[in-house]
């Protein structure tokens, strides 16, 4: 499962590593959550980054509100379930990232949060779906959701699921509106553990109104239960 991700690079190294044109007024962001507007690049306009709210509505479910629920989607049947089957072959999307945020479970109310990253800070995409639908004032909204793998043995004390990551000659196949379904799929493999390293970071990334740098720097174990000071 993916619930928050990290987006630290510039307008500039987006662009240049994506070759699409971001808007002006883009900031780095190290905290995103869903239902926030967040750059993406879809396979309809890839010259250019897309900015789509993140937690898609059913695209059977007509004239709902962004959801909170819905916001991961398995790479595994999306091509043949009634919610994502139709943008699996029309509507599919890469997300931009440098990190994701994962919580691991110490005790039975404890949960540590990490951050997976592909160093030397690297650039990386996660595959989506984003949908096109009018909301209940009549308004058309973009979405979208991000496709989740089995988890690598990196991922694993973490949760059964990961994001599907993407390198460059992936993210073509996945743009690509010709790409067969056989395809499609066979870009949405569990990432090497080999090409990532996680570390612990701030409780203060829990609470999604925290969107500052520190919020990506590796804290110490025991910072993670109440001791900010590095971060004053």
């Amino acid at each position: 499962m993916c619930e928050r991700y990290t987006l630290g690079a510039s307008k500039e190294q987006l662009e240049q590593r994506f070759g699409s044109e971001m808007l002006e007024n883009f900031h780095s962001r190290y905290n995103i959550a869903p239902t926030q507007l967040l750059p993406v690049i879809t396979s309809d306009s890839p010259a250019g980054f897309s900015h789509f709210y993140w937690g898609t509505t059913p695209g059977f479910a007509k004239n709902k509100p962004l959801s909170l629920k819905y916001i991961n989607a398995a790479a595994e049947t999306a091509a043949t379930k009634a919610a994502t089957k139709s943008a699996f072959m029309r509507r599919r999307c890469i997300i931009p990232a440098d990190g994701y945020y994962a919580w691991k479970k110490i005790g039975k109310k404890t949960k540590i949060p990490h951050r997976f990253v592909f160093p030397p800070d690297r650039l990386m995409s996660f595959a989506g779906l984003w949908e096109e639908y009018e909301n209940e004032n009549g308004e058309i909204n973009h979405t979208f959701i991000i496709l989740t793998v089995p988890a690598n043995p990196l991922h694993r004390d973490f949760g059964d699921t990961m994001p599907a990551i993407l390198d460059k000659g992936q993210e073509k196949i996945w743009l690509d509106k010709y790409s067969s379904p056989e395809q499609l799929q066979s870009v949405l493999s569990t990432y090497s553990e080999d090409k990532m390293t996680t570390y612990p970071v701030s409780p203060n990334v829990n609470f999604i109104t925290n969107d500052s740098e520190y919020l990506i720097r590796k804290t110490s174990p025991m910072d993670q239960f109440g001791n900010y000071t590095l971060f004053g």
